[in-house]
């Protein structure tokens, strides 16, 4: 043995001369304590489900999972059956929403014969109610010039020089959009600066 080992175990030992103690391993805990006296008490094959075990748990699961297919069979006829009645609850919803429009129509048209002027009002209130019945559903109209052009709110049908525009801003809507971001019912149709060069 090496000097220098010599030195290590020295200093390792206590002033009595005796090797210091181990030092102390955690302890295990309830489930590890009560696995490792399984292990000690009986060998791996010992701990296995007998045949009969393993053959009732395995017919357990192949119930379990035939259930389980059956009602998602179940669910998908239900839904088959319940899509045309949403369907149809949900145009019945739409159309009901149209109806004062057209009364509204019917009765501007019983007056054609009166005042021009009535009959114009008229028909901007009943265009007016139909643009509120599209935001009730979802598609707000808009139709703002001097903003800048957004492929998916406008759809250019033409280009015009426009001095003192920015290139690329809406300077007419020739038909008005209908949506918000992510949800277009329509594009509006409008007409764009050019590029200045």
């Amino acid at each position: 043995m090496s000097d220098q080992e010599q030195g290590r175990r020295s200093v390792a030992r206590s002033p009595e001369g005796r090797p210091p103690p181990e030092p102390a391993q955690p302890a295990a805990t309830e489930p590890q304590a009560r696995e490792a006296g399984e292990g000690a008490r009986m060998p791996d094959e010992a701990r296995q489900e007998p045949p009969e075990e393993q053959d009732a748990r395995i017919a357990e699961l192949e119930d379990n999972w035939r259930r389980a297919l059956a009602d998602l069979d179940n669910l998908r006829k239900r839904y088959a059956r319940e899509l045309p009645r949403e369907l149809e609850a949900e145009r019945v919803r739409v159309a009901s929403a149209w109806l004062p429009v057209v009364d509204n129509l019917d009765l501007a048209l019983e007056h054609a014969d009166s005042d021009s002027g009535a009959i114009v009002s008229g028909v901007k209130a009943v265009r007016d109610q139909a643009v509120e019945v599209l935001r009730s559903l979802g598609y707000p109209r808009y139709e703002e010039t001097g903003v800048p052009f957004h492929p998916e709110q406008h759809e250019v049908v033409s280009v015009v020089d426009e001095p003192g525009t920015a290139a690329g801003t809406v300077v007419q809507v020739l038909r008005a959009g209908y949506g918000e971001a992510g949800r277009q019912l329509r594009p509006a149709a409008v007409v764009v600066s050019r590029t200045q060069e």
